[in-house]
């Protein structure tokens, strides 16, 4: 079959893009925004990328099924002309994997506002590690991995990120309905996607609806510690079992410590020890994506005896791209690039910064792009988020259709705020003098150990890469 993509280069639909390729189909799509890693992953697997949306490229390129991403709406050529032309079959990525991969494979759905990605990733590292051909498919770029997506072994479990978001514009049911969970992991839960969702209790409706299509014999994996999940019990139908540092939880997160260069902690299952785990990752949250990953993994190859897995390979798992992804480093200053976009995700990070790095100064850069993080919905938790910084730069705000002069984010507001606790902040209409100003404070604080870290869920207009290429 010959699969079109519109929207190939966004993580997700790459990845999908990938693993329809070593299905063997002939595979080729469209984009706006073509660059690495995912346009190299797909240019090297023998995917065409053609650059921007076309009706002629359709026209050009006869296929025999259109996979629409959930970027593009209404009045994108190339959309347009499959609804006019009705002459080929058209699909939600969702869709296509939940019908095309998942059925008949026992799937391990990794869902929750945050750490999805990470999870995921662990979770397919711990299976290869441990002898089994997984199947897996990443919103993301993992650094031990060719690539974020594997077929692998039918009779071997698949690993897929389950994301919230909806499928595509005329598919608005959010994308983990279609994945047929057997484990599901639910990482956390907090209000996103203001351009999706109502409020909280909308977004928990969406999590209900995906905990109501575990089977009886499968098993729902929650963070314990975390009351907006809690809501979402019981679930009588299933099998829950609670991850956290809390002693009410079934596996227990203990003695957690981080320096500059590692993390440690230990894992208690049913008040039994486990294991001690000694890693590079950052944070108590990546503690808790560990556990979630290592017990999800145990249930999938052994549920009379989930802690029988090997763990030690944790030791050098190397993360995910853009996950709090080491840039630059020298003895005065160190750069980091994160994903993070939601002040949970922001607060997290800066907390294992300021833990790591106890006497540097921190320069928290951050780019509003998301559709939430450009209104003020959000505002007071990223003013508590922002306030672990020494400097607070904030990008220039592009506006969205689902943002107006009334609901942006208010940076006057949030420079004052944070100026009255001693924290050099300014917002800026363009990203290329953001950068500019925080040269110029580095260059005021040379002296000084000085920790960087840009925060963003795209490229920042490329000041990441013209700052850090400077810096080598």
């Amino acid at each position: 079959m010959r699969i079109y993509f519109i929207g190939i280069c966004g993580s997700a639909m790459g990845n999908a893009a990938l693993l329809m390729r070593k299905c063997g189909h002939q595979v080729l799509g469209s984009d706006n925004s073509v660059y690495p890693p995912m346009s190299d992953l797909l240019s090297s697997s023998g995917i065409k990328i053609l650059n921007g949306y076309n009706e002629a490229h359709l026209e050009n390129e006869p296929v025999d099924l259109i996979v629409i991403g959930n970027v593009v709406s209404r009045g994108n050529p190339e959309v347009e002309w499959t609804l006019k032309k009705r002459a080929t079959p058209f699909i939600s990525m969702p869709e296509l994997i939940g019908s095309q991969i998942l059925s008949n494979r026992k799937n391990i759905v990794i869902s929750g506002t945050h750490g999805k990605t990470t999870t995921t990733t662990l979770t397919a590292f711990l299976l290869k590690h441990n002898r089994f051909d997984s199947g897996y498919l990443i919103g993301g770029v993992p650094n031990d991995f060719q690539d974020g997506a594997n077929l692998g072994d039918k009779k071997c479990p698949f690993v897929i990120e389950g994301d919230e978001y909806d499928c595509a514009f005329f598919d608005k049911r959010a994308k983990f309905i279609h994945y047929k969970p057997n484990i599901l992991v639910i990482n956390n839960l907090d209000f996103d996607h203001v351009d999706i969702y109502r409020d909280l209790i909308d977004v928990q409706r969406s999590f209900k609806h995906l905990l109501n299509i575990v089977p009886s014999d499968g098993y729902v994996l929650v963070n314990g510690d975390d009351e907006n999940l809690a809501e979402l019990l019981p679930t009588p139908w299933t099998q829950i079992i609670k991850v956290g540092t809390g002693e009410n939880n079934d596996l227990v997160i203990k003695e957690f410590e981080e320096s500059s260069n590692e993390s440690k902690f230990k894992l208690y299952w049913k008040a039994n020890f486990w294991t001690a785990v000694n890693w590079k990752l950052p944070g108590i949250f990546n503690a808790r994506n560990a556990s979630m990953a290592a017990l999800a993994t145990g249930l999938a190859v052994s549920e009379d005896s989930p802690t029988k897995i090997d763990l030690s390979s944790l030791s050098y798992f190397s993360g995910v791209k853009k996950r709090l992804e080491l840039l630059y480093s020298s003895d005065s200053l160190i750069v980091f690039e994160d994903f993070g976009h939601h002040p949970t995700a922001i607060e997290q990070t800066l907390n294992s910064l300021r833990t790591r790095y106890p006497d540097s100064i921190i320069h928290t850069a951050i780019e509003p792009r998301s559709n939430t993080s450009r209104t003020n919905v959000l505002q007071k938790d990223l003013l508590k988020s922002l306030s672990l910084s020494n400097f607070v730069y904030l990008g220039a705000i592009k506006g969205s259709k689902f943002s107006n002069k009334n609901n942006l984010l208010d940076v006057k507001h949030i420079t004052e705020q944070l100026g009255s606790q001693n924290i050099t902040t300014k917002n800026f209409s363009s990203n290329k003098e953001l950068l500019d100003n925080l040269r110029l404070n580095l260059s005021e604080s040379r002296n000084k150990k000085n920790i960087v870290c840009f925060f963003t869920n795209g490229t920042f207009d490329g000041i990441m890469s013209e700052f850090t290429n400077d810096l080598c």
